[in-house]
């Protein structure tokens, strides 16, 4: 039963007495030398009961000053027990070593100061405080739980050691505070949990040690900060869970050490990060990085921060921007490879090409953006590919990739085609070079080629033919030598015919609808193998001119994209 006077508590010790006698004085009682005192020291002892009575008061009890119980460097005996109590005071017992552990569940008290004390643990689920909580340098050699706590200041565990190996070494899930949360320099053994806290100011783990190897180190899923969360030159070995996190300023992991190499070393699923995320300065991520749906407002990093090839996580990772980091599509693909879309049975994840081509465009670098994009249609068509059961559909689709990345590059070159037309085009002119300098044209005339002067020119003027037309025989009209096309062309009837034109002819012929005459009055003469190549190239023009100039239109029109 607790005690209700100081009758109850029986005799009082030396130490006891002189703490008495102080307590008065709104200043800190120093047992001893006020430093640390070791376990059993009798001459620094006081017993955690008459804490207790001195706390709740009663009758003549001696009243605490208005700054409440303060003691330092004394070896407090038994177990004190506040749970469920309120205290209108402060309670600060710096440098003081614990028998048993400290029991504030339920509790209310005015605030808490633990500072370089050592205790076997810390019960205070659901305690409420007006001020903040602090166990600067404190060491705990059990666990420390303020789960569903709220506090009216900041929570301050800087320098503090807290041991619970295989367990929860320090929870504060669903913790309300009115400042910030820190462990700066803290060396924690087992998991630490701020899930589902809420913060007014930031979340600072500083350069602390947090070791929970195999399991979660950290586990801060669905928590809310209103500052920033400042994981700057930690060391954690295990699992950091941020899923589902809201954090109004930066995110900061600069020269951390994430050590996690078979599971997530680091998971943002869905969490929203308004100012800037960074991972520079030397930081490592020895496991995955999974930011699957999250968002950040800007990017801050260094490609040698970034986790091991297939151990990166950025399906639906929304982001703003790049600041201080590189924007080149080179180094930037070289990030998107490192993804692992094989952990969520996928085979590609086109989004994040996507993303960071839009963000890429935004910020001016319009090429490296549409080279993202390129980089993600060859790959989104590979995996295709990959996809198919059947050889024959495989081999279409390999067949169709390959016309669409020569022609227009996927359709974020359709330039490339107009480079094939004109291709065509000279290929086309050379052609009928050839033909003409043979003499292996005709008029395109089914008049023109049963006149007379058109097919005396196709004997000798050594031989005569006879003309059925006109019933008459007559002399040939072609020189020694001299082609049907050649000898016709100086007869006074093929004046007002029109002149023969290679360039126009070609460009005729490569694009679809251009209609310059050159084609109604010109022909490659088929009867000869020269001009009847040309014919059949200048049908091959006919067609790919008019696939290429609708694969040009698509590419233009975004069609050919992938979808």
């Amino acid at each position: 039963m607790s005690a209700r006077t100081l009758q109850d508590l029986g005799a009082l010790t030396p130490p006891e007495h002189l703490f008495l006698a102080t307590l008065d004085s709104g200043a800190y009682h120093q047992c001893g030398d006020g430093s640390l005192p070791p376990a059993g020291d009798t001459t620094r002892a006081i017993r955690a009961a008459l804490l207790r009575l001195l706390l709740l008061g009663g009758p003549e009890v001696p009243r605490l000053h208005e700054k409440g119980l303060r003691l330092r460097g004394a070896w407090l005996t038994g177990t004190l027990d506040l749970e469920g109590c309120t205290a209108l005071r402060g309670v600060a017992l710096a440098d003081c070593r614990f028998e048993g552990p400290l029991v504030l569940q339920s509790a209310g008290i005015d605030t808490l100061n633990l500072n370089g004390s050592v205790l076997p643990g810390l019960a205070a689920r659901r305690l409420e405080t007006r001020g903040g909580v602090s166990l600067l340098g404190a060491e705990i050699t059990g666990a420390i739980d303020l789960r569903g706590a709220q506090l009216g200041g900041d929570l301050v565990l800087d320098g503090c050691a807290v041991t619970q190996p295989g367990g929860t070494a320090f929870d504060a899930a669903y913790i309300v505070t009115r400042g910030d949360l820190t462990l700066r320099g803290s060396r924690i053994s087992g998991t630490v949990k701020v899930a589902g806290a809420r913060l007014t100011g930031d979340l600072i783990l500083t350069g602390s040690t947090l070791d929970h190897a195999g399991e979660f180190a950290l586990d801060a899923a669905g928590v809310k900060v209103a500052g920033d969360v400042v994981l700057r030159a930690v060391r954690i070995t295990g699992e950091a869970k941020f899923t589902g996190a809201r954090v109004s300023g930066d995110f900061q992991l600069d020269n951390g050490t994430f050590d996690a190499p078979e599971a997530n070393a680091i998971t943002l699923n869905r969490a929203v990060i308004d100012g800037a995320l960074f991972l520079r300065d030397g930081a490592k991520v020895n496991g995955t990085l999974s930011l699957a749906g999250a968002y950040a407002g800007t990017i801050v990093d260094e490609p040698t921060s970034w986790p091991k090839p297939g151990h990166l996580l950025l399906n639906r990772f929304l982001y703003g921007g790049f600041i201080g980091s590189p924007v080149d599509a080179p180094t930037r693909l070289d990030w998107l490879s490192r993804q692992a879309p094989g952990q969520s049975n996928e085979n590609f994840w086109p989004q994040p090409y996507e993303q960071l081509s839009t963000v890429l465009s935004e910020m001016g670098h319009r090429d490296d953006a549409r080279r993202v994009l390129f980089e993600k249609e060859r790959l989104q068509r590979r995996t295709r590919q990959a996809r198919a059961s059947r050889k024959l559909t495989r081999a279409a689709l390999q067949l169709k990739d390959t016309l669409l990345l020569v022609t227009v590059g996927y359709g974020l070159h359709p330039l490339l085609a107009f480079v094939w037309l004109a291709l065509l085009w000279l290929v086309g002119v050379g052609l009928l070079d050839a033909v003409q300098v043979e003499g292996q044209l005709r008029p395109n005339s089914p008049v023109l080629l049963r006149a007379p002067e058109w097919v005396l020119c196709g004997v000798p003027a050594s031989q005569e033919l006879y003309l059925p037309s006109v019933n008459l025989r007559r002399s040939g009209l072609a020189a020694p030598g001299q082609s049907q096309i050649d000898c016709f062309l100086q007869q006074p009837e093929a004046g007002p015919f029109p002149k023969f034109n290679k360039w126009v002819y070609s460009l005729e012929a490569v694009v679809p609808g251009l209609e310059a005459g050159q084609r109604d009055y010109w022909s490659p003469d088929t009867r000869h193998g020269l001009g009847y190549a040309a014919k059949i190239f200048e049908y091959v023009q006919r067609i790919t001119g008019l696939a290429l100039g609708v694969l040009a239109l698509a590419g233009f029109s975004g069609l050919v994209k992938s979808k």
